[in-house]
């Protein structure tokens, strides 16, 4: 390794050795691994805010930094949020309620919207995209599922007539129910119904560069077929055998990836054009650790395993089967438990926190970050780098500031060793 070449000349000066040093860390800026890389660049989280015992925003900001998470997931523009989050380099997906759908839709909504609860932020807060509504197309609204195109397209102007559209993007969340068929992943097709949204969607996507975004939960799927779904599958369990596409002739070792790369699978099927250039992106996973009577899997140690294992996978910079060399980006679900969400019991024990922030559950795997480093010890890439690029043309992520920051956190102790 370079580094290495620069402690092998004990006869040299030290101020050569200095200089060797320094050219030597340039070429590890520029030059380190993937492997490298802090997984703050990689996974994210989503923070709920639907509960009546939570604490304020400030105290996410110490349990973020100690799992080393720099991206976080809003699901509404709440001012307090926004302004916890300042200066702190976090970069957040602010979330535009479903209630303001119909309104945004309309170019002057939208301008007024962001010139309301996007522009005051800027720039201290780190907004690099906006996910407009969330599972819409599996509602039972239509007026809601016609609005959501326009409001997409109507906030991306808006952001553009701001110069903002190269540095927030616009997406929104979709349920896999999307899906009409999932299985095998090589059999991946939308539902027909939504085929006449979901197109227009993809265009809107590869056009802009923003990410397709799914909630992909293994959870259900094993909930809904315990028999026919092993829950090792389910759990991402690395010592699990898989489970092969006969179709493609590619292995799937674990549920989550099979079910992304059943999406990408329907994208290409539905519009071929946008599936050269869209990237799908997880805003949520999860798995819940308690429930109802009937929802046995819903268990600490079930969470644990599957968290802890989704950090592992994340942190390994690996793609899917169909997609090895697009790094999987995952917002986990969720920081806290949310007691005041509605549902079965499983919704309101999701979270990795419980609301005076002890920990629910130990996870048994966090990967390695670096604490204490620009940003307060949070990513401080601008804009949404490795996460997306806004240029559909390239799509390949930039990983600059963990390349940067992990190289610097072992090139400074080799250079110790060298001066």
């Amino acid at each position: 390794m370079p580094l290495r070449l620069g402690c092998r000349r004990p006869q040299c000066a030290r101020g050569i050795h200095l200089a060797v040093a320094l050219c030597v860390l340039v070429l590890v800026l520029a030059l380190a691994p993937a492997s490298d890389a802090s997984y703050v660049s990689l996974l994210g989280i989503n923070y709920g805010r639907v509960g009546n015992n939570l604490p304020p925003p400030q105290a996410a900001l110490p349990l973020l930094q100690n799992l080393g998470i720099g991206r976080v997931r809003l699901y509404d523009p709440d001012p307090a949020t926004l302004r916890a989050f300042a200066r702190t380099g976090i970069e957040l997906y602010v979330g535009v309620p479903d209630q303001v759908l119909a309104t945004v839709a309309d170019p002057g909504g939208a301008t007024s919207w962001v010139k309301t609860n996007i522009l005051p932020f800027l720039p201290d807060t780190k907004i690099v995209a906006l996910t407009v509504g969330n599972e819409v197309l599996t509602g039972n609204d239509t007026a809601l599922t016609r609005s959501l195109l326009p409001a997409m397209q109507s906030l991306h102007d808006a952001l553009a007539a701001a110069n903002l559209d190269k540095q927030i993007a616009v997406t929104t969340a979709h349920n896999l129910g999307i899906l009409g068929t999932s299985y095998p992943p090589s059999a991946g097709a939308f539902r027909k119904d939504l085929l006449q949204y979901l197109c227009p969607i993809l265009d809107f996507h590869a056009r802009t560069g923003s990410p397709f975004l799914v909630n992909a939960y293994p959870y259900f799927a094993y909930s809904d077929d315990p028999k026919g779904i092993h829950l090792e599958y389910a759990l991402l369990e690395p010592s699990y055998a898989g489970v092969p596409d006969a179709n493609t002739g590619l292995h799937y070792p674990n549920l989550l990836v099979a079910q992304i790369d059943a999406a990408y699978h329907a994208i290409a099927a539905a519009n071929s054009a946008a599936a050269r250039v869209v990237q799908i992106r997880v805003s949520e996973t999860g798995w819940p650790s308690a429930g109802d009577a009937n929802e046995k899997a819903a268990t600490p140690q079930n969470a644990a395993r599957y968290n802890s294992n989704l950090m592992r996978l994340v942190a390994e910079w690996k793609g899917t089967p169909l997609k090895p060399g697009v790094p999987l980006r995952v917002y986990l679900f969720a920081l806290f438990n949310e007691n005041t969400k509605p549902g079965p019991a499983s919704e309101r024990h999701y979270g990795l926190y419980n609301p005076d922030s002890t920990q629910v559950y130990p996870l048994s795997y966090i990967p390695p970050h670096v604490p204490g480093g620009g940003g307060g010890g949070y990513n401080s890439s601008g804009g949404d780098d490795g996460y997306y690029n806004i240029s559909a043309a390239s799509p390949e992520p930039t990983r600059r500031w963990t390349w940067v920051h992990a190289a610097v956190a072992g090139g400074v102790a080799v250079l110790m060793l060298a001066v």
